[in-house]
């Protein structure tokens, strides 16, 4: 039988139409993508694509609704798989409420809220990275404040404390549907971690943390995570504290903001001793960049027009375009760790957009919306920080509580849509499509046959993914869906043909 060798998809539109019966075009005709990735060969076959979405419950909580690149509402989560995430990151605090149940904001990430996004992670074919932090609110390299809870225990006492936590809660999270691929012992640890200080006892700290996951899963990574990989010696000497204390971990993860943590040549660099002198995985924890220097909710964005916005190591426009190939570069200076040994990139909270935009608003329209926003950030915890963290973080958070600072570094529009940077995580491995794929030849052969009708059925019952190419190959009917509808037009569209 003669077999089609190009099929464009506006020769399957013309076709279709003069084809009695067939299934007809309905939607937009797929299109050459508006950004620009080029395809990275990666050196570890299970690079880790991830994407930190912890404040995904609290936004919808609040009303948000997430939308495909095609404006189609649709779970998050699914829509990050589809577009080549492979990986989620969900924090978790032990009790981020206040003695009455107030939320103290920042996604009100307690352990359940853990377990509803894990388990949609995995409905969707993604692991977790679960982020102990270890305390009711924000751990970082200022804060690392022990949960209420543990306050007066003694080290040994919060030693044996953290390692019930952690395997109570890993367990907790596999009952509930998560697939559990890693765990992080603390959150940007450098300078403490459950509010501990001192070297030995936070080599306890991580010791138990990493037992409890040895104890959950032999074959789930334990990473610990540190910042600040532009201070010169800063990772060989937590690198080389925690080899001194014969700290058990697989992967040492660093948070990257290229407007704060120095150039990607030295990022290699840092993670290259690491995965060289002690043979561990490393990865970045989070990085973020931003699509447009412009404010959605009304809160201060980290990165704006005045500030953080210039350097010598920003070397990307503030764009879509300049957002995807910051993703791209990232992963890049990862990927070329000797060795295999640099294990992947996750994208913090890329889906943390406004819960109502305030853009173009001034005068009262704009103090509407502002008030409407800052009432949803403390009902549905899904600002930074609520009036309630004061509770906990009287000094920082309970002063200068608000919305979300990273709005305009989401890979979605203020209104829920799919920007095309999101694309990114699954270009970097097919590269960007273009408009000269051939519709229908989902099997990538050069031809379109019956069988790859069979492809699209296997991936409708989910006996296989699909990479992005085929993706937009697969939709036979150019409605913006892959169903059975699409096997069908292309069964009726070589009967005809042919």
């Amino acid at each position: 039988m003669k077999l089609l060798k190009k099929l464009t998809a506006a020769a399957v539109s013309a076709l279709l139409m003069l084809c009695p019966g067939a299934v007809q075009a309905t939607g937009e005709v797929p299109v050459k993508d508006s950004i620009k990735v080029d395809k990275i060969e990666f050196n570890n076959p299970d690079f880790i694509r991830g994407m930190d979405v912890s404040s995904v419950v609290s936004l919808e909580k609040a009303g948000v609704t997430f939308k495909t690149g095609g404006g189609e509402a649709e779970d998050l989560l699914k829509i990050l798989s589809d577009s080549g995430v492979n990986y989620i990151r969900v924090r978790v605090w032990n009790d981020p409420f206040d003695s009455s149940g107030n939320g103290y904001g920042g996604g009100n990430n307690d352990l359940e809220t853990a377990a509803e996004i894990g388990k949609r992670a995995a409905d969707n074919g993604m692991k977790l990275l679960v982020d102990f932090h270890y305390s009711d609110f924000w751990a970082d390299p200022g804060k690392q404040k022990a949960p209420k809870e543990w306050s007066n225990l003694t080290v040994t006492q919060k030693e044996q404390k953290l390692y019930d936590y952690t395997l109570s809660s890993l367990n907790y999270l596999k009952d509930n549907g998560a697939d559990v691929g890693m765990v992080q012992v603390g959150n940007e640890t450098n300078n403490g971690i459950a509010g501990e200080f001192e070297q030995k006892n936070m080599a306890k700290m991580f010791s138990a943390g990493s037992k409890a996951v040895r104890d959950f899963d032999r074959n789930a990574l334990v990473a610990l995570h540190f910042t600040n990989p532009e201070k010169t010696g800063m990772v060989k000497y937590l690198a080389d504290f925690l080899n001194k204390y014969k700290v058990d971990y697989d992967v040492y993860a660093t948070s990257y903001y290229p407007y704060w943590h120095g150039s990607l040549s030295n990022l290699t660099s840092v993670l290259s001793y690491v995965a060289d002198t002690y043979g561990k995985y490393t990865m970045v924890a989070e990085t973020s960049y931003a699509n447009t220097l412009a404010d959605t909710d009304g809160h201060a964005n980290t990165v704006s027009e005045y500030n953080n916005n210039t350097g010598s190591d920003l070397l990307w426009d503030f764009t879509p375009q300049g957002q995807a190939d910051e993703v791209r570069s990232v992963m890049a200076a990862v990927n070329d760790v000797p060795n295999g040994k640099g294990l992947g990139v996750f994208y913090w909270e890329g889906a943390w957009i406004t819960v109502g935009d305030t853009t173009g608003k001034s005068g009262s329209s704009y103090t509407k919306q502002y008030n409407k926003n800052k009432a949803l950030w403390e009902s549905a915890g899904c600002g930074w920080a609520s009036s309630f963290s004061a509770d906990f973080d009287p000094n920082d958070a309970g002063k200068y509580y608000g919305g979300s600072a990273v709005d305009n570094q989401a890979f979605f529009s203020p209104d829920g849509k799919a920007l095309p940077s999101l694309n990114v995580f699954g270009n970097v491995i097919t590269g960007s499509i273009t408009d000269d794929y051939i519709l229908g030849d989902v099997n990538g052969d050069g031809t379109v046959t019956i069988s790859d009708a069979t492809e699209i059925q296997r991936y409708i019952a989910k006996i296989k993914d699909f990479t992005p190419i085929q993706r937009v190959s697969a939709d036979f009917n150019l409605d913006g869906k892959i169903n059975i509808s699409d096997a069908t037009s292309l069964q009726h569209f070589l009967v005809r043909v042919f």
